[in-house]
């Protein structure tokens, strides 16, 4: 029977993504079966404060309201940073255009990284998407298990592609010409930020 794991997320590209990469030992769950939990605050100065807040806050919940379920709980938070705005968007990268910090559009979010970056030359437009994940045994409150992936790139000076979610039609990888948003998922699986975190995971969890 395959192992559980519940993501702490509603997106459900995110879950595909996921799923397609731990393959089929592991029943990837989201936050929309149980519709019942509790929002997290993202508010944590790091993407490793975020990820591991998700996971525990679940954790948490799980145990106190005695729901029946077994495995991992796999929390991640992840974006994009840019060297020429000093790491912007970061943490903020899924609300970047909001005023009101609330999640935004992914074209909102592209349209002002853009912006911010009009007149900025190639050369200075390099980037990095970056993902931590926190995994945490459900039924034990107990600090978790920390995977970091990064994958270096550029930024683009127009969105290409409709592959991927987020900034992926304005991220070019290194010693690439396509944006992830042009490239086929496969390929985009073996460089992703994502990917690179998951692939320690999926290693750590074959031993543990």
């Amino acid at each position: 029977m395959p192992t559980q794991v519940l993501i702490a997320s509603n997106n459900h590209h995110k879950a595909d993504e996921i799923q397609t990469l731990l393959g089929s030992d592991y029943q990837c769950l989201t936050l929309s079966n149980f519709p019942d939990a509790p929002l997290v605050i993202e508010d944590a100065n790091t993407f490793a404060g975020n990820a591991v807040k998700k996971a525990l806050s679940l954790v948490n919940w799980l145990k106190t309201n005695n729901k029946e379920i077994e495995g991992w709980i796999l929390a991640d938070d992840s974006g994009l940073e840019v060297d020429a705005l000093e790491g912007e968007p970061g943490v903020y990268s899924a609300r970047y255009a909001s005023n009101n910090d609330q999640n935004c559009s992914d074209a909102a979010n592209n349209s002002k990284l853009l912006d911010k970056l009009e007149g900025i030359e190639p050369s200075r437009r390099t980037a990095r998407f970056r993902c931590v994940i926190a995994l945490a045994k459900i039924g034990e409150y107990a600090q978790p298990q920390i995977f970091n992936g990064i994958c270096e790139g550029q930024i683009s000076e127009a969105a290409n592609g409709v592959n991927g979610f987020g900034y992926d039609p304005l991220f070019i990888p290194k010693n690439f010409n396509n944006s992830f948003g042009e490239l086929d998922s496969e390929i985009k699986n073996l460089l992703s930020h994502r990917a690179s975190a998951l692939h320690q995971l999926k290693e750590w969890l074959t031993k543990n």
